[in-house]
């Protein structure tokens, strides 16, 4: 009887069987194959004598062994010094011929380029024995073209007990880099592959090898689905293996690229091949332009840690390269960032990417980029401030042109005023001559629009609603239309893949304690809401509680972090403040404790702009500071003895440090700020194992929340409804500040390019009336008024129609609202702090957690149209009423003997029970009266153990909060209990 085969050599046959069957693959042999310089020498030949006959003759390769070995010689130091990919894309030069050595993929109708490229010799090679030594050491395949080495595969099977894991070790352990075929750059990458994973490796450096997933993904995870049709890891060789993907992959995405150190100079080469959501990502977008033509939006959802930066150099570089019917789909592709060192990074990868010189240009100053839209530069990258400078000059010469717009981080790189002018200055719109103001109007409305002469590629992690609404894909979800990602990598997938570190799995809150006191005799009233807010504050920025905060971050730095050899010893950390003076506050303060603990270690603080400090002659800035210019910040802080960075809104965002471990934060953080502030710690290192983050400032649930958001694909949940604008219209209307002729009048005067003192006394009418309205009415007019601009500046971008009427309002209050005083607001909090003072304060780090997220996709809602503010009237109150609701929430008791307390607080309930008064008062009474005997039987409880815990008498007597606390807690646990409805007392006593 004939078994399937199981083992490691029946996956192996299965592969080969594939491509030589179905992928058009020759087999080949160990006796096709030179160990001693690492090819097939029989394929190489062929190859070379079937497509060049004339440049072989004129070498006499065959004519002596000399005359071969000088031949492959040359070929051998070409590939060791440029590598395989360059070898392949460019061929070499031997005196006196110029050899291809790869014929590239044929482009459309090239018939005679079709003939060439299949003579290209795919193949495929068995247990190749590749050692010059005695041992016959074997890889268990190999892919050669046209007898070239380009990947090896180490190869396990689950059944037999071994999995990818194991063949990555035995890469590392077995598989010595010293060897010819081993070396770096000599294949383009080596993968090792089991029935259910794939991992690749392009620099075998034995245990320094570093190998990344090539797997699909599986529930927004890492993984691979169950395939129905066959093996789990068989996309491989069934579709990356195919002989024009595997070209395609070779022309257009592998790369060796070359990194200089801007100060010492140093340059590191590194192989670059795309993981598997990047290659299905860049293909899948250029297979639905090539389809659907140019003018449609896509939505990239890819987390940090997914390569996005190769990922949009990728895409550029292909998007000049579409063609149909012979013609460029594509004439310029406009690379927008809005981040200066994303600026560069990606200039210098498509730079590197690009085979073709002088394609691309980076727009530094507006000068550039309308110089480079006019030269018609194939690829230009620029900043979207820079649109707004350039709109009037562009011409509309360009009109007929077709556009690519990547826009990287979409949220913050594509809205408002700057995108509207880019829109305009693509469309060329903006420049036409005799335009009337209708005209005028119409290409306002037009530049709102994005273009049907472009497409555009939005790449973010944190999708806002405004986001998805503009470039997600729609589609009907009953009676809604949602929106959707074009392509999505997450955050759950690149963390279980191993790209980011999870920054919650060791969150710690710290919790503050405080009490305040009056410093007056009276007791005078303020607003109850305003005043928290104001204790808040006061008490979190007083020096004494930045100094105990300070204290503990310098003391967990050292204990936990460099005390444990984090990130083998390198660990940095940073302190997120909530302001400049707080943050000024705190560079003094941790100076402070490291100096008091003779630490080696020093801070750098960042902050932009200058401040005037405790009312200090000079200006501070961070560069006075520290005494270096910011710019040099993130390369001072990979030098010792730097380790802390204390900033205030800067470095937040876009900031990739992999020796930043530790995070102490002191400002409440938000939705999407959360997400993009925290992730800062997730940048991989090969020492970083993990990472640690305290938090002064906010709860666990509000995190979770954020990031909730992104963990997974990120849906839009309605669309929305343009119907609200006319709503806001109406209330405006109710109110008589402006008048149609108004609006028409301040209009025509503006797009003529009146003089500023033509439009004033149109506006200045406008504002006195206003004025004269009731404070409730301004709010709400001011209000309705910014909701109507922010709502319309969004949608009319989306909008399939324009509206000439919504665009003149849009541009009249535009020009009204800054001349609008905001209404009237009594401040009844006002004083407060005069007349209070900090009496004790405290911090406590609870437990360290694992903040867990939902494993779901999470819809956001659409945008909100706003509505009209409203009065919120003050809710006056005592200040002692003030103060005791306030040490209510945010102060406790400090005992000397906790243990003790807890113990005999326990032991009270059961004491106040056996009072008969109270016993008869539960049966016989209502719960008013049984309160009062509670009340009174546990002031007697007190007096009895006064003797045995003096202080928890004195907390009772002095301490009206806790007072308040025990009575109630001690009603509500015996009155239930006799009532039948008794509450379980449990004893935390030894917990």
């Amino acid at each position: 009887m004939i078994f399937t085969d199981t083992k490691e050599s029946g996956l192996e046959a299965l592969i080969v069987k594939w491509l030589v069957k179905h992928n058009g693959y020759e087999q080949g042999t160990n006796a096709d194959y030179n160990r001693e310089y690492a090819i097939d020498e029989t394929r190489l030949f062929q190859f070379l004598n079937k497509t060049q006959p004339d440049a072989m003759e004129r070498l006499d390769v065959f004519k002596t062994d000399i005359k071969k070995k000088q031949f492959l010689n040359r070929l051998q130091g070409e590939i060791a010094k440029r590598g395989i990919i360059d070898v392949l894309r460019n061929g070499i030069k031997v005196y006196p011929a110029n050899l291809i050595m790869f014929y590239l993929t044929p482009t459309e109708n090239n018939i005679k380029a079709k003939e060439m490229f299949e003579k290209n010799i795919f193949s495929v090679t068995r247990q190749l024995q590749y050692s010059m030594d005695a041992t016959r050491l074997a890889i268990d395949i190999c892919i050669f073209i046209n007898g070239l080495p380009v990947i090896t595969f180490e190869l396990k099977n689950q059944l037999t007990k071994q999995n990818v894991d194991d063949a990555v070790e035995q890469y590392k352990k077995d598989r010595d880099a010293r060897e010819l075929l081993f070396q770096f750059k000599r294949c383009m990458v080596h993968f090792a592959v089991d029935d259910v994973r794939i991992k690749f490796c392009t620099k075998l450096a034995g245990k320094s090898s570093w190998f990344l997933p090539f797997d699909k993904g599986y529930h927004d995870g890492a993984g691979n689905p169950p395939n129905p049709d066959g093996i789990m890891t068989d996309y491989l060789w069934k579709d990356i293996l195919k002989k024009v993907k595997l070209s395609h992959i070779i022309e257009n995405y592998a790369q060796v690229v070359a990194e200089e150190d801007p100060e010492t100079k140093k340059k590191t080469v590194k192989q670059i091949f795309p993981r598997y959501h990047q290659l299905d990502c860049v293909e899948k977008l250029l297979k639905d332009v090539q389809e659907n033509g140019i003018g449609k939006k896509y939505l990239i959802q890819h987390s940090a840690g997914s390569g996005k930066s190769n990922s949009i150099a990728w895409l550029a570089h292909q998007l000049i390269g579409l063609e149909k019917d012979g013609r460029p789909m594509v004439d310029s592709v406009l690379v927008v960032t809005d981040r200066r060192i994303l600026d560069k990074q990606i200039r210098d990868n498509i730079r590197q990417f690009m085979q073709v010189a002088n394609t691309v240009t980076w727009a530094e100053h507006s000068g550039d980029l309308r110089t480079a839209i006019q030269d018609r530069k194939r690829i230009i990258i620029t900043t979207v401030e820079k649109f707004p400078y350039v709109v009037p000059d562009i011409g509309a010469s360009h009109k007929e042109n077709k556009f690519a717009v990547i826009i990287d981080e979409a949220h913050s790189g594509q809205s408002g005023r700057n995108s509207a002018q880019m829109n305009l200055a693509l469309s060329g719109l903006a420049s036409e001559d005799n335009m009337d103001n209708e005209d005028k109007i119409n290409a306002m409305m037009e530049g709102r629009k994005l273009l049907t002469n472009a497409s555009y590629f939005a790449f973010t992690a944190t999708p806002k609603n405004k986001t998805l609404e503009t470039f997600g894909v729609p589609y009907q979800d009953g009676d809604n239309v949602k929106h959707r990602p074009f392509h999505v990598y997450t955050m759950k997938q690149a963390i279980q893949e191993g790209f980011i570190l999870d920054v919650l799995k060791y969150y710690t809150p710290i919790n503050s304690y405080y009490k305040l006191m009056k410093t007056v005799q009276d007791d005078p009233m303020f607003d109850k809401k305003r005043a928290q807010k104001k204790l808040r504050a006061f008490v979190e920025s007083d020096s004494h509680t930045v100094a105990q905060k300070a204290e503990m971050m310098v003391a967990h730095f050292h204990e936990q972090v460099i005390s444990k050899g984090k990130i083998g010893g390198q660990a940095r950390a940073m302190v997120v403040t909530s302001s400049i003076p707080r943050c000024i506050e705190y560079y003094y303060a941790i100076n402070k404790c490291l100096a008091n603990r003779n630490s080696p270690y020093k801070t750098i603080i960042a902050f932009s702009g200058e401040c005037k400090y405790e009312g200090q002659e000079s200006l501070l800035t961070s560069a006075g500071l520290n005494g270096f210019p910011d710019a040099k910040i993130p390369k001072t802080l990979k030098t010792d003895p730097y380790r802390l960075l204390i900033v205030a809104d800067m470095f937040q965002t876009g900031f990739d440090e992999p020796l930043l471990h530790t995070m102490y934060v002191d400002k409440p953080l938000y939705d999407i700020k959360a997400v993009q502030t925290l992730s800062r710690l997730n940048r991989c290192h090969p020492l970083k194992h993990d990472t640690f983050v305290l938090d002064f400032a906010n709860k666990p649930a509000m995190i979770q929340e954020a990031f909730s958001r992104y963990y997974r694909t990120t849906l839009l949940s309605g669309e929305t409804d343009p119907n609200k604008l006319y709503d806001l219209i109406t209330t405006l209307e109710e109110y008589q500040v402006y008048s149609e002729d108004d609006i028409e009048r301040l209009v025509d005067l503006y797009l003529n390019g009146a003089d500023r003192d033509r439009l004033d006394p149109i506006l200045d009418v406008c504002v006195a009336v206003y004025k004269d309205l009731e404070t409730e009415d301004q709010i709400i007019f001011k209000s309705s008024a910014k909701s109507f601009c922010r709502t319309y500046g969004f949608l009319g971008a989306i909008l399939p129609y324009g509206n000439a009427e919504w665009e003149r309002l849009s541009i009249f209050l535009n020009l009204l609202i800054p001349k609008l005083p905001s209404p009237g607001d009594n401040d009844f909090s006002e004083g407060i702090l005069d007349v209070i003072d900090l009496d004790s304060y405290r911090l406590e780090a609870q437990e360290a957690m694992s903040i867990k997220l939902e494993d779901e996709d999470v819809e956001v809602p659409p945008v909100p149209t706003g509505k009209g503010g409203h009065i919120v009237n003050p809710e006056m109150d005592l200040l002692s009423m003030i103060l005791n609701d306030f040490n209510d929430m945010f102060g406790n008791v400090n005992w000397n003997d906790a243990d003790n307390i807890r113990r005999q607080i326990f032991q009270i309930p059961a004491m106040v029970l056996k009072d008969d008064k109270y016993q008869n008062a539960m049966k016989n009474s209502d719960a008013q009266n049984a309160r009062i005997e509670s009340e009174r039987a546990l002031q007697q409880v007190i007096f009895d153990i006064m003797a045995d815990n003096m202080e928890l008498f004195k907390q009772f007597q002095d301490n009206p909060s806790f007072k308040k606390w025990l009575s109630d807690m001690v009603f509500n646990m015996t009155y239930d209990q006799v009532k039948g409805e008794a509450k379980k007392i449990v004893d935390y006593s030894d917990s």
